[in-house]
C-alpha cells in the first residue's frame, strides 16, 4: 500500500496540464462537465489517499491497536516511513478541512450579503436593477436565482445587447454554472494543483452562456458585439466586489469569446484529442485504481492482524 497509495497525489500534476490543452479542443458545455467531474475525482483519490496514509500509521499506536483489536507488527512490512507519512497526512488533512469550512463559510456569507444588496434595487422577475454608476452585471445564484444589473450597464448597451446580456446570466442560472464552480473551488481546497483548472473552466462555462445568448438571439454577431462592450464598459471603471460563485458575460478572455462567437468553428484534427483524452483517462483510472488497490492492501492488512489478535485474546 505504501507505494500505490502515493499515486493520486501525483497524478494531478500530470493531468492538469494535459486536460488544459484537451479542453481547447471540446464544445464548451462538454468541456465545462469533463473539467468539474476531471476536478472532483482527482481531488477525492488525493484525500482518499491521505485518509489511509494516516490510518495506516493511526493503526501502529499501541493505543488504537488494542481499541481495534490487532496485532500492529502484522500490518504491511512496517517501513520505517508509515509514521512519518501518517503524521503528514495527518496535519495535511486537518489544513484542508480547515481550507474546506473556511471556503464555504465565506462563500455562505458573499451570497448572503449580495442577496441582501439586490433586496435593495428595482426588481422585475429575476431581474433586479440596482442604481449604481459603475457598469456591471452578473448572475447572483440562490434560491431565487437573480440577474444583478446596475444602472450604469443598461447606459452603456442598446436595447439589443441588453437583451443577449439579460439571456448570458439566465443561461448562467438556468444550468447551474454556480454548481461547477463551487466544484472546482472544492478540488482546489483538497488538492492545489488543481488550480490550473479554474481557468479553462470559468471560460468554458462563458462560452456556454454566450453560446446559450446567441441561440436565443439568434443573432451571433449581436451577442459577440454585447460581451466586448458589456467587458470594455466594465473595465473601464474598475473591478467590481461580486461573490466568488456568480458568473458575469464580462468575465475571461473576453476577445477569444468574442473571436469564438464571429468565427465558425473547425473541426480539430482527430489524432490529438483523442490522445488527450486517452491520456486523462488513464490518469483517472491510475488514480481511482491506486486508490482502490491501496485500500484493499489495507483492509487485508487489518484482518490478518485482528484475525491473530481474535484467537489470542480468545484464549486468554
Amino acid at each position: 500500500m505504501i507505494y500505490a497509495v502515493w499515486l493520486p497525489l501525483l497524478v494531478p500534476f500530470l493531468a492538469v496540464p494535459v486536460a488544459r490543452r484537451g479542453a481547447e479542443h471540446l464544445p464548451p458545455r462538454t468541456a465545462a462537465r469533463v473539467l468539474t467531474a476531471l476536478s472532483l475525482v482527482l481531488a477525492l483519490s488525493s484525500t482518499a489517499a491521505l485518509g489511509m496514509l494516516a490510518l495506516a500509521g493511526a493503526l501502529r499506536m499501541s493505543v488504537v491497536a488494542e481499541a481495534a483489536h490487532l496485532s500492529p507488527h502484522l500490518l504491511g512490512d512496517g517501513s520505517p516511513a508509515t509514521v512519518p507519512a501518517a503524521l503528514l497526512a495527518a496535519l495535511a488533512l486537518t489544513v484542508l478541512g480547515v481550507l474546506v469550512l473556511d471556503r464555504t463559510c465565506r462563500h455562505l456569507r458573499e451570497l448572503r450579503a449580495a442577496h441582501r444588496q439586490s433586496g435593495s434595487g428595482a426588481s422585475a422577475g429575476d431581474l433586479c436593477v440596482r442604481h449604481d454608476d459603475r457598469p456591471d452585471a452578473y448572475a447572483l445564484p440562490g434560491r431565487p436565482g437573480r440577474i444583478v444589473v446596475t444602472t450604469g450597464m443598461l447606459r452603456a448597451l442598446s436595447a439589443g445587447e441588453r437583451e443577449v446580456l439579460f439571456a448570458h446570466e439566465r443561461a448562467h442560472l438556468a444550468s447551474r454554472h454556480h454548481v461547477f464552480l463551487a466544484a472546482a473551488e472544492l478540488a482546489v481546497a483538497l488538492h492545489p494543483a488543481l488550480r490550473g483548472l479554474r481557468a479553462p473552466l470559468s471560460y468554458a462555462l462563458e462560452r456556454w452562456a454566450d453560446e446559450s445568448a446567441a441561440q436565443a438571439t439568434g443573432d451571433r454577431a449581436l451577442t459577440a458585439r454585447a460581451v466586448g462592450r458589456a467587458a470594455l464598459a466594465a473595465r473601464a471603471t474598475g473591478p467590481s466586489a461580486r461573490p466568488r460563485l456568480s458568473l458575469t458575460a464580462t468575465a475571461g478572455p473576453v476577445p477569444r469569446r468574442v473571436t469564438a462567437l464571429l468565427t465558425t468553428p473547425v473541426p480539430a484534427a482527430r489524432r490529438l484529442p483523442r490522445a488527450l483524452a486517452c491520456l486523462l483517462l488513464a490518469c483517472v483510472a491510475v488514480s481511482a485504481t491506486a486508490v482502490l488497490d491501496a485500500a484493499t492492501d489495507l483492509h487485508a492488512g487489518i484482518e490478518i492482524a485482528q484475525g491473530e489478535q481474535g484467537p489470542a485474546a480468545g484464549g486468554r
